[in-house]
């Protein structure tokens, strides 16, 4: 990695932010803009910002966050390709859709199983000193990135849950400017899940 990336842009409350930190946040942040708009240039970003918080995360050791960051990078170009290609069980086009009762049952299944499971490898394989808030996160994102990856528009209310508690995290970790990115992104979780609800009728009709 260059040196520069490495090299403090600023300081925010006594902590050096890195211009690694800087860019990956930038893009990050336009990328949530793409998704909310159904804009899949998003993915590509999603990419790119998610291989330079490898390094933010690892740096912090934020392991979990760090992993599902490489994760991320993988299922983004899955996720581009739903968009661009995917279609629904009966044919028709991918838009934005609700889970039915059995789907968001499967979802908050899935949810109580990642937390726990990541978050007891973390703290048995790492020195993460935050493993079940740290395992939170990247267990639930797991869950929110494939429902994104769909257009379900519950995908938002995941990603609501995992950017609160990121919030929590990075102000523990000291990471100032990931903490207000995922304010940001706390916020735009709620926009983002009525606006497409919003869609909702429009498809349906």
């Amino acid at each position: 990695m260059p040196e520069f990336l490495s090299a403090p842009a600023f300081v925010l409350w006594g902590a050096p932010t890195s211009w690694l930190e800087v860019i990956a946040a930038s893009l990050a942040l336009v990328m949530v803009g793409c998704n909310l708009r159904e804009i899949h240039w998003g993915w590509p970003l999603a990419i790119l910002s998610s291989l330079l918080y490898v390094a933010v995360f690892s740096q912090a050791r934020i392991y979990g966050d760090a992993s599902l960051q490489v994760f991320f990078a993988i299922v983004a170009c899955w996720g581009w390709f739903q968009w661009l290609r995917g279609h629904r069980a009966d044919g028709s086009a991918l838009g934005v859709a609700r889970l039915t009762p059995r789907g968001i049952a499967l979802v908050l299944s899935a949810c109580a199983v990642a937390w726990p499971l990541v978050a007891v490898f973390l703290q048995r394989f790492t020195d993460s000193d935050v493993p079940w808030w740290d395992g939170f996160a990247t267990g639930l994102s797991l869950v929110g990135q494939f429902l994104l990856g769909r257009k379900f528009v519950e995908n938002w209310l995941v990603w609501l849950a995992v950017n609160t508690v990121s919030v929590g995290l990075f102000i523990h970790k000291g990471l100032w400017l990931t903490v207000g990115l995922y304010t940001v992104f706390a916020l735009l979780s709620v926009a983002g899940y009525l606006a497409w609800r919003r869609r909702l009728p429009m498809i349906a009709s």
